[in-house]
């Protein structure tokens, strides 16, 4: 992330919204989609190395 987050706040200082580059913004959206993927897959099963070598002739 590049820049400092901006904070609005109320009258007693508690922090309501964030304001943030839009490069960090979507940064952070990507890394949501990846986690959300890895949480789908978390109960698939694993391929040894050696057979997805073979797979793909190598």
């Amino acid at each position: 992330m590049s820049a400092q987050p901006q904070y609005i706040t109320d009258a007693n200082g508690q922090k309501l919204s964030v304001i943030l580059p839009m490069a960090d913004y979507l940064e952070l959206l990507e890394n949501l989609e990846d986690l959300a993927t890895i949480a789908e897959r978390k109960d698939e099963g694993t391929i040894p190395l050696e057979d997805v070598l073979k797979e793909l002739n190598l």
